[in-house]
This record gives structure tokens, C-alpha cells and sequence, in this order.
């Protein structure tokens, strides 16, 4: 019986850290290699990092990509080496490169470009169109990348029908959403099932700015089911004994392949390529263990502290700081902190001005006490009065006002900022989802900072996510103060969220449908919300598009985050229902 040992190397790249990357990539090759593996995979452009955005304007950069790839040449004496990199030759090219035997044996060029949500690959690079099949060992084995694989009539289906590939390999950089995992899983099973073809699926992991890359590679049969699965949100190799004649016998039942084949397109080229391997007999491995799925509250409680340890890490700071207000957001955000790099690395600053309750002042201090952390404790009553003092004769005759509320955001954030300035700590901002798309939030005050770790977390989930900490931990982590009283931002007597905003459990289902499902105004009312309501949450969305270009990039969490995933212009003049 034919067989082939692949190892899939799920790891961690940084944008632009070539070397590192390199180094990382040897070290699974020798693990790869001590398991008897035939070929070890690495992920979508694992060689620079995904995505690189405009550095792949820079000729150097893609120098330096390619002197490392040849680099790489030498470790392929004894297993072949399938990675990400950027190809040159009139154009650029997202690409993979099997490197066999101490040569460069064959480079496959992405097909089909993702430029929607978060990807704008059209504006780098040039679309491939040769589809090899590479012949190892009489085996046939298609290579392509990420997106080609979304695709019913893509590569997949040309190589495994045309090109008689048995065995797919897919090079991905697939960021997370929530819920994207079980449409991701289940079309690739049924890529691998309607192509009667072995698939082996390999995924970046780990952070870049906004963007998580959730791991979670796979291997499946030709019959779509789990051969192996490698764990999600950490670095993994996962190791298989693959067996195409199992493909070749299922094949033999199949008369539709046979009509297929009698129509190659002429427009398609494709390619064989020998790959001459001999493969010793060793014995079967064991299966690899299938590794569940996560809970949704796991899984984006992983995606934040991932995000936070990455962000922090690759941009070579060690600490952070954070606002403690007695409240849900910055008690979400500090456990985060906590999990991601550590006690010793978090400081959380109180700042309690006259409005602040003795109860919000008692929870911060608890939170500090109860994930030990270094707390500080600074009121701004004084500087508040000052500020008021210095602006009494410019303020003459106007009323007191949100502007007051604001001074002490600001004064706040300059605290925070200062902080930073002198201890080298990067300030994370505890605003969520449901703030930011409605600009409940100050700019220059509680937006100040280098991280918004929540920002795409709708406060409903940011409860959830609490809740989960706290049951994980076996204990109140988060004082249950904070969880059962009404948020409110302090910064006048009496102050509730509700004041300004529809309750949550209302405003975040009418945030979901306008921003990530970009439902219109007559459908969002007619799920049962009220016309005043979803119109006055619709326009605090519009017009506060000024402040989220201004604030901190955040863990893209959800199907449609603002910012890179979400592109609204500032000035617009469109209105709802004209």
C-alpha cells in the first residue's frame, strides 16, 4: 500500500521578521524530520508573515524573502519542504514552493486574490495560473493556497480531477472570526469529498495588529472525515500516515470522474512535476489525537489573550497599564492582561474623581488584589477642579455639559499616558464594541492608548467573558459587584449608560444587523426594534466615524469589526431612507 508521512507545522510568523521566521521554520523541520516524516507543510506566506501589507512594495523586503528561501535548501536533503513566500518574476506573487532534494523542484502561485473584509491582495499581487501536480513517489499530490480552496470549480477540482492529484495540500493564513470555524470545517469537507482527494489543510496561528490566526489545521479523508486536527490558538505539528489508495479505490466506483475528465478546459494549464523520492518502510504511526472545538466564550477568551501577548511581544514591550475603574470593561481587559503576559507585567491605575462611588473604588481595588497586580490609586478631584478654575472665564455663561464629563476622561488618559511615557508600559483601552459604535467613549481621554483589547467584544459578551473567567478560576476573579451593577461611567451624579444609550441586550442586536450584517433600516425594525431606536442608533454609528479612525486597533473578534475590516467614509452624506 502507498503511503506518505506529512507533517502539518502550524506556527506563529511576525510580519517582516524573515530571519525569525526562517529559524522558527528550521526548527520544524528537524522535528518533522525526527518523526519520519516525507514532507512537512508550512502555512500561507509563512516566510514573511501575513499580512505584510505595503512592505511588499519594498524591493528589499522581497529580496531578503527570497535569499531566505534559498536558504532554506539545504534542509530539504532528506524531507521535502512545502512553505508561504513571495515569488518574483514580472510581477509578484503570493506563492508556495516545493523545495525537494536540495532544489526548488516547483512554485505554485496563488489563484483567485481575496480583496473584501479584511484582504487586499489585488493590490499586491498578480494572479497565478499554472496548477501543478506533483508526482512523489507515485503519488500525486496538488499544492495551492488559502483562498483557492473556497472554490467549488478551483484548483482543488482541476488537480485532483485534471491533474489526478490524490492527495491536496492547502497553504492558508485564515484569520478568526466567531463562527467562522464551523463554515471553514465544513467546506473543506466537502472539498475533500467531492473531489474524492485526501486534504491536509495547514493555518497560520497567532496575532498581527488586529487580525488572529486561529491554527486549528487539519487533515481529512477522502470520505471528508478527521484524519488529525492540531489544536487552535497555539503552535502545533501534527504528523499523518496518508494512504491515496484508498482515494485510487474510492475513485474506481465514481463514473462521474470518468465524463469529467472528457472535457479539460482549454484555458486551464496545468503541469506534472517528478519528484523522485524514494520512501523508506517505517511502521504506521499512531493516529494523531482529533482535538475538540473550543466553547464560543473560550475561544474568543484564547483569541484576546493571544492578541494581547502577540501585540505586546512583537512590538518588544513587556509591560502594560490599564484604568481600573470598578467597572466590567476594565476588569474584562485586566484579566486578559493578566492571563497574556503575566501578574508582573500589569498595572492597573485607579483615578476616582467626587462622582466616583466608594463601591466602583472598593471592586478596583479588589480586582488589583485578586490577580495581584501592582495597583495605584491617583484622585483627580484636585486636577478636575483645576481644569474647571483655568476655564471658568472661557466657559462664562454656558452651562455645565458633557465637556465637563469629558475633562475628567482626558485628564484621565493623560495619567494613563504619563505612565507609560515613564515606566515604558503600553496603556491598553478598556472600551468594547457597543461604545465604540456609538461613540460612548472620549476622545483623547478613555481612547487613549497603544491597544483596545475589547473593541470588537459587544458588551453583552464582554458579561459572558467575565462570567467564563471567573468559572474557569473556581472563584470570583471579578468581584460579583461588578457583574450585577448597572454600568455607568461616573463622570456625573447618578450617572447610568442607559442615560445615553438603549440597554445593552436591545443595542447590541441593532449594532450586529447595521454594522456586520449591513441590514437596512426597514429590515432591522422589522426583526421587532423600535423605528426611534434603530434610527438613533443607526445615526450615533454614522456620525461617530471620526472618533473610531482615531482610536487604537483592537483584536478584530466578530464577523465585521470597524476599522480595517469595516471601511466607512468620514464625511458622508448619505442618510437612511432618502
Amino acid at each position: 500500500m502507498r503511503s506518505l508521512r506529512l507533517a502539518l507545522a502550524q506556527i506563529n510568523s511576525t510580519v517582516g521578521d524573515i530571519k525569525g521566521n526562517f529559524e522558527k521554520m528550521l526548527e520544524y523541520v528537524e522535528r518533522a524530520a525526527e518523526k519520519g516524516a516525507d514532507i512537512v507543510a508550512f502555512p500561507e506566506l509563512a516566510l514573511i508573515g501575513y499580512p505584510a501589507e505595503d512592505l511588499l512594495l519594498r524591493p528589499e523586503f522581497i529580496d531578503d524573502n527570497l535569499q531566505y528561501l534559498q536558504k532554506l535548501i539545504p534542509y530539504s536533503k532528506h524531507i521535502t519542504i512545502l512553505t508561504g513566500f513571495v515569488d518574483r518574476k514580472d510581477d509578484i506573487f503570493n506563492a508556495a514552493a516545493v523545495i525537494h532534494r536540495e532544489r526548488i523542484a516547483g512554485v505554485y502561485h496563488k489563484q483567485f486574490l481575496p480583496n473584501y473584509s479584511v484582504f487586499d491582495e489585488n493590490r499586491y499581487f498578480q494572479e497565478g495560473k499554472v496548477m501543478p501536480v506533483y508526482r512523489y513517489n507515485n503519488m500525486n499530490i496538488g499544492v495551492n493556497i488559502c483562498e483557492d480552496i473556497w472554490y467549488p470549480g478551483g484548483p482543488t477540482y482541476a488537480q485532483a480531477l485534471y491533474g489526478n492529484a490524490e492527495i491536496i495540500i492547502n497553504l492558508s493564513a485564515s484569520p478568526y472570526a466567531m463562527n467562522k470555524l464551523k463554515d471553514r470545517n465544513k467546506m473543506l469537507s466537502v472539498r475533500a469529498k467531492d473531489n474524492e482527494v485526501i486534504l491536509a489543510y495547514v493555518n497560520l496561528v497567532g496575532g498581527q495588529d488586529e487580525l488572529i490566526f486561529d491554527g486549528q489545521s487539519l487533515i481529512l479523508s477522502e470520505e471528508g472525515e478527521y484524519i488529525a486536527k492540531a489544536p487552535a490558538l497555539e503552535e502545533a505539528l501534527i504528523v499523518a500516515d496518508l494512504h491515496p489508495d484508498n482515494v485510487f479505490n474510492r475513485r474506481l466506483h465514481d463514473p462521474r470522474r470518468r465524463k469529467e475528465k472528457l472535457f479539460i478546459p482549454d484555458d486551464k494549464l496545468f503541469e506534472q512535476i517528478e519528484l523522485s523520492q524514494p520512501i523508506k518502510a517505517k511502521p504506521e504511526l499512531p493516529a494523531p489525537p482529533i482535538v475538540d472545538d473550543l466553547s464560543t466564550r473560550d475561544e474568543v477568551y484564547r483569541v484576546l489573550t493571544l492578541g494581547v501577548r502577540d501585540y505586546i511581544r512583537k512590538n518588544n514591550f513587556k509591560k502594560v497599564a490599564l484604568g481600573l475603574s470598578g467597572g466590567i470593561d476594565s476588569s474584562l481587559v485586566c484579566a486578559i492582561a493578566v492571563d497574556a503576559l503575566g501578574k508582573e507585567n500589569v498595572a492597573g491605575i485607579s483615578m476616582p474623581s467626587e462622582f466616583t462611588s466608594q463601591g466602583s473604588k472598593d471592586d478596583a481595588r479588589q480586582l488589583a488584589e485578586n490577580f495581584d497586580i501592582e495597583f495605584h490609586e491617583i484622585p483627580i478631584k484636585t486636577l478636575y477642579e483645576t481644569y474647571l478654575d483655568q476655564l471658568e472665564g472661557l466657559f462664562a455663561g454656558a452651562a455645565p455639559d458633557v465637556t465637563e464629563e469629558n475633562i475628567q476622561a482626558r485628564i484621565r488618559g493623560n495619567i494613563l499616558m504619563a505612565y507609560s511615557n515613564k515606566f515604558g508600559a503600553m496603556v491598553l483601552t478598556t472600551g468594547n464594541k457597543s461604545e465604540f459604535s456609538t461613540g460612548y467613549c472620549t476622545l483623547y481621554g478613555d481612547m487613549c492608548g497603544g491597544f483596545a483589547v475589547i473593541k470588537d467584544v459587544p458588551k453583552m459578551l464582554v458579561y459572558d467573558l467575565c462570567r467564563f473567567r471567573n468559572e474557569i478560576a473556581g472563584r470570583e476573579m471579578i468581584p460579583e459587584n461588578v457583574l450585577t451593577k448597572a454600568p455607568s461611567a461616573e463622570l456625573r451624579l447618578d450617572q447610568k449608560d442607559t442615560d445615553s444609550l438603549p440597554p445593552y441586550e436591545v443595542l447590541d442586536p441593532i449594532i450586529t444587523a447595521y454594522v456586520e450584517e449591513d441590514l437596512s433600516f426597514e429590515e432591522i425594525v422589522s426583526k421587532g426594534f423600535d423605528e426611534a431606536i434603530v434610527l438613533r442608533v443607526m445615526r450615533l454609528i454614522d456620525i461617530n466615524e471620526y472618533k473610531r479612525r482615531q482610536g487604537a486597533p483592537g483584536i478584530k473578534v466578530t464577523q465585521r469589526a470597524f476599522g480595517k475590516d469595516r471601511r466607512f467614509p468620514i464625511t458622508n452624506g448619505f442618510r437612511h431612507g432618502e
